[in-house]
Order: C-alpha cells, then structure tokens, then sequence
C-alpha cells in the first residue's frame, strides 16, 4: 500500500527489482525510510489505540447486539449488518453432492441469541496521526508537496501496523483465543490467523454509520480520535472497526443488494429511508 499512493503496483520487496517501476519503487522507498527516520528520532507524530471486548449475540438473522456487560440485559448498540444477494454458483461437495454456497452475512460468524451460547465481538480504533499536522503545515509553506504526501503515507502504514499489532495482541492475550499464534511477518500479511477485523467501508461491511457506535463505546475522544458528520476518521491516519474471533470468520464483499434488503434495513433501524439508501448507495442494484 506505501508504493500505491505513488501509483507503483507490485508486492514488496520484489517491486524494488521490478524492470517497470523498480527504479522509482527504490527511489521513494529510500526517501520513505530517510522520512521515517526523522519522524521517529524527532518524535513528530503520537500514536493512540483503543479496544474493547464485548458480550455479543446475532439477532434477526442479520443483526448483532452489543451489550453492556455480562448480564447482557443493556445494548450498547446493534450492528445491522448487510447480507449477500448474489446468485451463486454449485460446487460438488466431497461425496459428489451439490453444494449451493450460501450468501454471507458478518452476523454469521456471532452466536444467534436463540442458541443460549454466550458470544463476544472486539471493537478497536487505533491512530498514528496524532500531532502531523504541524509537520504538513511546514511542508506546504514550503511548496513542498512530495514531502507532505510522503508524511501522510507514513502515517497511514504507521496507523496499518498498530492496528496488525493490536489484533495480535488481542488473540493471543487480551481475548487469548489462539495464544499459542507463531507467524511469520509473511503469514501475518496473508492474514494467516484466525479471526478477520473488518473495518466500516470494507467489501463485506460497506456502510460507514456504524463508527458512531463504535466510537461513543470506545471513548475515542479520549485518544484524540473523532468523526466527521460524513463519519471519516480524524485524524486521517486512523483505522476503526470490529474483531470477530469465529474460527470460520473470513473476508467477503457484499456487492450489490435488492429493495427487499433496503426496505428491510429501513423498518430495522427504523429510519428515514432516504438516509438509508445514501448510505448504503454504493451497494444498491
């Protein structure tokens, strides 16, 4: 992602040897690592995170509550999730069965509340922004747009790694469930462990309204994190989302969803439905 924001695409390190972008992949690589060396050594920038680990059950198929505390009577807000509607195809299964892949849904990997089995979900806000915008000021008086963008993407991976650092912490401490973890830096790039962490915007949770909830539990504010009335993160260098810990949790992308779903989310939240279809307008067929 550091190479992307330069329009430089191939995986690292091998891009820094690539016969397209090689050359300018190892020039801004350098400058990134000269860059990066003054940020540490001149502490210019403060990162901040937050997590909590909550009791939670899937509700309505769809949904998931958060609760308060272990008496699960107080909900501290309900995640409504968004459902695959995709036609998929058939796979044969081991003993040449037909299989129809089911359309998937983030509350699938949360207990239904109706199996009596107590369930917990993660919450997280992490930011390594937190004093740049001196440092952008003297850049940009300086006309020295390069240095500026080069700042903010350092900021950016800066924010990425302490989000990968918390979720490790998180499995194999603070919730503990896959304690005995060993991955490699390589591994924990192909997300080899158990467990996803999505955040609002993702494919498989696109609407963004849920950082409201997430950040007034979290406290954010406390960390000098907030939301813009569109719910962007400030500072930009921030990543917020959720912790599902379920040993089949994966990564999907929602796609596009019908008016049966948009209507249904509407009589769910029990809101205005031109508030719903704006955001959930990426996803509409």
């Amino acid at each position: 992602p550091f190479f992307q924001t330069w329009d430089l695409a191939g995986p690292f390190p091998a891009i820094l040897k690539d016969p397209v972008v090689g050359e300018a992949a190892s020039k801004v690589f350098e400058e990134g690592q000269a860059l990066l060396k003054k940020v540490i050594e001149g502490r210019w920038l403060t990162a901040n995170g937050v997590i909590a680990l909550l009791p939670a059950n899937s509700v309505n198929d769809d949904d998931i509550e958060v609760y308060t505390d272990e008496t699960r009577t107080q909900v501290a807000f309900t995640y409504y999730c968004l459902r695959q509607q995709g036609v998929k195809p058939v796979i044969d299964g081991e003993n040449g069965q037909k299989i129809q892949r089911p359309n998937q849904c983030l509350a699938d990997f949360i207990a239904p509340k109706s199996s009596g089995i107590a369930d917990y979900i993660g919450l997280f806000a992490v930011t390594a922004g937190i004093g740049i915008e001196k440092y952008e000021k003297r850049f940009e008086d300086a006309h020295d747009d390069y240095s500026s963008i080069l700042l903010k993407s350092l900021a950016d991976r800066l924010a990425e790694a302490l989000a990968e650092h918390l979720h490790e912490r998180v499995r194999k401490d603070l919730w503990g469930y896959a304690a005995d973890e060993v991955l490699s830096s390589e591994a924990l790039i192909k997300e080899s462990y158990r467990g996803i962490r999505p955040a609002p915007g993702y494919p498989a949770c696109p609407e963004h309204t849920v950082k409201a909830d997430v950040f007034k539990v979290l406290q954010c504010e406390e960390i000098g994190m907030w939301l813009t009335e569109s719910f962007a993160m400030f500072p930009g260098a921030a990543v917020s989302g959720l912790y599902f810990a379920h040993p089949e949790s994966k990564y999907f992308s929602v796609g596009k969803i019908g008016e049966d779903q948009l209507n249904d989310m509407v009589t769910r939240r029990g809101a205005d439905k031109k508030n719903v279809e704006r955001w959930l307008a990426p996803n509409l067929s």
